[in-house]
């Protein structure tokens, strides 16, 4: 019954402190066991990115940054963290986290995950320069330094949500150090994915820790 109320806190998106709390718990076991279903949870998306994405895609890359350190204030923990964001339309998004916003990074994603005769939807960054080059023909660009925003169907607001969302997220949490940024991130994937296609997130995740349990055996 606890483990039931522990997953179906997180399910709520409740911090670690707020189920705790609620069910008089060590904040520690706590805090275990929402890792325990965070790499769950990233096993389960590793599992799912082999699927490639086709029709109206979005691209994009966003920055994030580690908490502060209580004895180094207004000074940064460490170097930021880039995300590499792929969002099919009113489906699924796909986030990785990427050594820099070169084209040497993000064009083998781009290839591995999207089919060539998608269209593709992003801003101006240099990097994305060539797309038609390697058979990307149906490539459209808005120009946010012009406050450009959206041209009919030819916008990124979709992914730009996702990383709001993410974002969101992690402030609740007052950082994320850096060893554990990727399973938050997959978490946001998840979570933003079973909102888009409106899956049931505790029924969800109970299957997930059925199935992760099972290939730990």
């Amino acid at each position: 019954l606890t483990q039931k109320k522990i997953i179906e806190y997180f399910s709520m998106d409740f911090i670690a402190t707020q189920t705790s709390e609620l069910l008089w718990i060590e904040r520690k076991t706590i805090n275990d066991w929402y890792m325990y279903i965070r790499k769950a949870i990233a096993w389960h998306q590793e599992k799912e990115s082999w699927e490639k994405l086709l029709g109206e895609i979005e691209l994009d890359e966003s920055y994030f940054w580690p908490s502060r350190v209580r004895w180094k204030r207004w000074r940064w923990a460490g170097m930021k963290t880039i995300v590499f964001g792929l969002l099919k339309r009113n489906w699924k998004v796909y986030a990785e986290i990427i050594p820099d916003a070169k084209a040497k990074s993000i064009i083998p994603i781009i290839k591995w995950k999207i089919e060539i005769w998608s269209e593709i939807n992003t801003d101006w960054w240099k990097s994305y320069d060539g797309l038609v080059n390697i058979w990307y023909e149906k490539h459209y660009r808005v120009h946010h330094g012009d406050n450009e925003f959206a041209r009919w169907k030819q916008h990124i607001n979709g992914i730009e949500s996702f990383w709001s969302f993410t974002k969101r997220r992690f402030s609740k949490l007052n950082g994320i150090q850096k060893q554990y940024f990727y399973y938050h991130l997959k978490e946001s994937e998840f979570r933003y994915n079973c909102r888009i296609m409106k899956q049931d997130i505790n029924y969800t995740i109970q299957q997930i820790l059925i199935e992760f349990n099972k290939q730990l055996l």
